[in-house]
């Protein structure tokens, strides 16, 4: 959230008190305004004096100005967010730097961007994996997002490699697995996952060091740079992008209603 500036906060914290505190300030402002000069010093104080007073006696304007700031905030960042998405509609679902599971010609995507090494993200494999099952038409595509630390990075470059030999059912399984397990996940314990998948370790270790790979990471960091990713897991359905391991139903829910209105929420 933008931090508001003393002179926005000021205009929101008379915004309470707008009808006759304005209507005393134009009145007392306006033969100064209309010849074109500014206020005298005693109006300047008497303004000052009445917004001081208008305060004291109502300092609950000042909470509620705070209120509707963040509620403006948060309409202006959601808006910003649904733009990102759709200039950068192509990127986020490009096969080059995504997984597609689930139905590829899916009605409705859902697309996460997540890290390995994320506590939360592992909460929420159970969520997107119940939900590719349950649906037939869902398109899901994942982001390797590895913003955590020099490990999660390792373990995305293990599993971009391994997408080169992997696709679909088993590349799910080999990610769920991987998303699994337990404290760090590195380069080594990727590799591990890997084997027991049943992929190539010595091509998966030459496609790691691929100018391919790393690409393909930083452009899924600058992309998520680029929608204003803060965390992960992070989740695009239709032009909303929701944070944080929210649970199936939540997801359940805004998928139908894309399905149903081509928004995520049909009453709004």
């Amino acid at each position: 959230m933008a931090f508001p500036t003393l002179t926005s906060l000021a205009r929101a914290c008379l915004r309470p008190a707008a009808i006759a505190l304005g209507l005393w300030l134009a009145a007392s402002a306006a033969p100064a305004m209309a010849q074109g000069q500014p206020l005298s010093p005693e109006q300047r104080k008497a303004v000052t004096d009445l917004i001081r007073e208008t305060i004291l006696k109502n300092p609950e304007i000042i909470q509620d100005a705070l209120i509707e700031l963040e509620r403006r905030n948060t309409v202006a960042q959601a808006d910003a967010q649904r733009n990102a998405v759709a200039a950068e509609k192509a990127r986020i679902t490009d096969p080059a730097t995504s997984v597609i599971i689930g139905n590829p010609e899916g009605d409705i995507t859902l697309v996460e961007f997540m890290d390995y090494n994320c506590g939360f993200c592992k909460r929420a494999m159970e969520d997107v994996t119940a939900l590719s099952k349950a649906d037939p038409k869902l398109r899901v595509v994942l982001k390797d997002f590895p913003i955590l630390g020099p490990d999660s990075v390792e373990a995305s470059r293990v599993a971009v490699a391994v997408k080169n030999q992997l696709q679909g059912a088993k590349y799910f399984e080999f990610h769920n697995k991987l998303m699994g397990v337990k404290g760090k996940v590195n380069a080594a314990k990727a590799l591990d996952i890997a084997k027991e998948a049943g992929a190539d370790i010595a091509q998966v270790k030459k496609d790691m060091e691929a100018p391919a790979t790393k690409a393909a990471i930083e452009d899924t960091v600058a992309l998520g740079d680029r929608l204003g990713l803060t965390g992960t897991p992070a989740f695009i359905v239709g032009d909303e992008i929701v944070f944080g391991a929210v649970g199936q139903a939540a997801l359940k829910s805004k998928i139908d209603s894309v399905r149903r209105c081509g928004k995520t929420d049909c009453a709004g």
